[in-house]
């Protein structure tokens, strides 16, 4: 893997840079992108002739997040030194500039580097790395698959169990267990089990309303595996055959959410993918408590871009994974939220790839 690493920080170079330019690296998921690993509180230096990972000694729980690639030269700070102020301080006879991720840094840390390297005139990288983070490589879909496999069966065994009377947060507990059981690092994000009245809200936080006869349950989950995450997000009735009103209000968003997959090719505008998913549920009198974004893209964090929205540029390419994950919220009755996790695939390849599979048949468990 060296080789894709030394590859992808040619990539960022070939972006920010003139000869002699450098670029430092702070956030956690670019670090781990361009290093392979991101000890806590780590700064990757872009030097001219040599890239140096800046890291504190390594905790003893973090050894996934610590295993850089083997080809980097790494430095170790002792004591409260700060890796980014480290690495200026590397560069501190060099002139010219520095590329740093502002969104990154805070103001004092901002003029600690001024500080600490008064030659170099620091410039903002501006998303340089998150934007290659977009298209994945054949290996990076590999282990969201796999992610994706693992929050499928953390699903499917808790559909399986008795349901009725136990509360949505005993419920969220046990499918982060069984993501773990499964494989997974850990969950990609908060799971979230909603039902009745909560059913269908965006990331509702699970509380100690127990599960009745007649509701909707919404669980919203994914897994991380080797730092990839992924997520998938179901509506199902609880005991008895669904009411009218559940049926009417589940067969518009999968609708709405089918809609939106298989408008997920290579050279669709992202706004247009958004409006495959939004148009028929704002057709249907639901416009109100819509989510800003209709899909977004996953990887190294579970928001990433592009981001499906009315407002959103550019297009879709190939190899780039996100989620279709529309939702109907209706205040004191409750709601649908069906989610999934494709990658966009050409139509000659078969078009997009569904990782998350479980059934979007609307059950009554």
């Amino acid at each position: 893997m060296s080789e894709v690493y030394a590859s992808r920080r040619a990539r960022l170079r070939d972006h920010y840079g003139a000869t002699g330019a450098a670029a430092l690296v702070c956030g956690p998921a670019n670090v781990r992108y361009l290093a392979g690993g991101a000890p806590p509180g780590a700064a990757l230096l872009l030097a001219p002739g040599e890239d140096v990972l800046f890291h504190p000694r390594a905790q003893a729980d973090d050894e996934q997040s610590c295993r850089v690639d083997g080809g980097l030269r790494t430095a170790l700070c002792e004591g409260p030194d700060d890796p980014a102020v480290a690495a200026a301080r590397f560069l501190a006879r060099a002139e010219g500039p520095l590329a740093v991720e502002e969104d990154h840094l805070t103001v004092a840390r901002h003029r600690a580097l001024a500080a600490a390297a008064p030659g170099l005139r620091l410039t903002d990288l501006a998303g340089a790395v998150e934007q290659l983070r977009v298209v994945k490589d054949e290996e990076e879909v590999s282990r969201l698959r796999i992610a994706a496999e693992i929050a499928d069966q953390a699903l499917g065994e808790l559909l399986e169990s008795i349901l009725v009377g136990r509360t949505e947060r005993h419920l969220a507990l046990e499918l982060d267990r069984r993501l773990v059981d499964h494989g997974a690092d850990g969950p990609a994000f908060p799971t979230s089990v909603a039902t009745g009245p909560h059913s269908g809200r965006a990331a509702h936080r699970p509380s100690d309303r127990r599960v009745e006869e007649g509701d909707f349950l919404t669980v919203t989950l994914g897994a991380e595996y080797r730092g990839y995450r992924c997520g998938i997000g179901r509506t199902f009735v609880i005991g008895t055959a669904p009411a009218d009103w559940q049926i009417e209000l589940y067969e518009l968003v999968f609708a709405a959410q089918r809609a939106g997959r298989e408008s997920l090719l290579p050279g669709v505008g992202c706004r247009e993918a958004d409006h495959a998913v939004r148009h028929r549920l704002v057709a249907a009198g639901h416009e109100e408590g819509l989510d800003p974004c209709t899909g977004h893209g996953v990887g190294l964090e579970i928001v990433e871009e592009p981001q499906l929205a009315p407002s959103a540029m550019g297009k879709l390419d190939a190899c780039v994974p996100v989620t279709v994950g529309p939702g109907v919220h209706l205040p004191g009755r409750g709601g649908v939220r069906i989610d999934d996790t494709l990658v966009v695939r050409p139509e000659a390849d078969g078009g997009p790839e569904l990782l998350t599979i479980t059934t979007k048949e609307l059950l009554a468990l």
